[in-house]
């Protein structure tokens, strides 16, 4: 009961932290400041013909926009989830459910996952921590989180780093990759890899195809540092001091997408961690990224209310179609295929 216990603590602990604490990434960024975009002054399209629809997940998404994975497992994640799931039902986006074991543990707090009923037509993310494959969970698990949260796909995410700094941390990764072979095969709902923002580079993303997962959410440094935020759970000294040491730590975002892309050409590629704005986007998809997702940028809007998380998701559209619009690509395809994202000279 106190592991099950502090897992519903962690969870509040962790909303606190990213709300109150600096835990944003020391890095240099997602990396997306290093290209930009070689405006058209003669776009030759129409700014209301821009088309940005697509479907994923056999749902339809009006933009290729994600909200991340993010909280689930306490009253309060309650309250953001379905304002998070209102927005993003309004806006056409998909969305992640945070960690789903909690709900596994404790079936009574299933309730704080579940956002189906406000969000009835988009695709649904549920998700799990890879290593748990390792402490006990199998394809009953797995396929009981999805249907917890009645999701249309499962996500594993990949957060050693953060495991290794936790205080209640699980940090035996060996043979993980046969482990996510196998759910692949298994599972009747396809089933996706996440980092937490340290990267996935191209070698592990080809890796994670060939074992046969649908998706790869590169999930790169330049966003939050989960390192950071468990730096302010940990009473160990040596490892809370230790934590900055890895403050900077991962492969940013747009370098795993070149990568990625390039390792694994076939394979449906989401780009998270650090994502600002829509211009941000529009790079990521330039360089490779099927869907473009954003997280604790939409925490804080989603603590106030769906109206102003909703606000702030039209925010990011209208600059992914202003950004598709100054390069004159009315489509995603023309998008994806511009030859005029550019690296900055230094």
């Amino acid at each position: 009961m106190e592991a099950e216990i502090s897992t519903e603590r962690r969870k509040a602990e962790h909303i606190r932290i990213c709300l109150e604490e600096d835990v944003e990434s020391r890095s240099e960024g997602a990396g997306f400041g290093r290209y930009r975009f070689r405006h058209q002054a003669l776009p030759e399209i129409d700014f209301a013909e821009i088309d940005t629809t697509g479907e994923w997940l056999g749902k339809r998404l009006r933009a290729p926009l994600l909200i991340s994975s993010m909280t689930g497992g306490t009253e309060e994640a309650l309250a953001i989830n379905r304002r998070l799931a209102e927005a993003a039902e309004h806006r056409g986006w998909a969305m992640g459910i945070g960690s789903v074991r909690a709900a596994v543990e404790r079936p009574e707090l299933a309730r704080t996952f579940r956002v189906r009923d406000v969000a009835p037509t988009i695709p649904l993310i549920a998700n799990i921590g890879a290593v748990q494959l390792n402490y006990g969970y199998g394809a009953e698990e797995c396929l009981r989180a999805v249907e917890l949260a009645e999701a249309d796909a499962l996500v594993l995410h990949l957060n050693g780093m953060q495991e290794l700094f936790q205080p209640e941390g699980n940090t035996n990764f060996k043979g993980l990759l046969e482990r996510i072979g196998f759910l692949c095969r298994t599972l009747p709902v396809p089933v996706g890899v996440k980092e937490v923002g340290w990267g996935i580079g191209g070698e592990t993303t080809r890796r994670l195809a060939d074992a046969g997962v649908a998706f790869v959410d590169v999930a790169g440094a330049g966003g939050t540092s989960w390192s950071q935020v468990e730096k302010f759970r940990l009473t160990d000294p040596v490892r809370r001091a230790a934590a900055d040491a890895f403050a900077d730590w991962g492969i940013s975002t747009a370098q795993c997408l070149v990568e990625a892309r390039e390792s694994a050409p076939g394979c449906t590629l989401v780009a998270s961690g650090g994502l600002a704005t829509g211009v941000d986007a529009a790079k990521a998809i330039a360089l490779g990224a099927d869907v473009a997702g954003f997280g604790r940028s939409l925490l804080g809007p989603a603590v106030e209310s769906a109206e102003r998380a909703a606000l702030v998701l039209a925010r990011i559209e209208f600059e992914l179609r202003a950004a598709m619009f100054g390069i004159g690509a009315d489509s995603l395809e023309r998008l994806r295929a511009t030859t005029l994202l550019e690296t900055r000279s230094v």
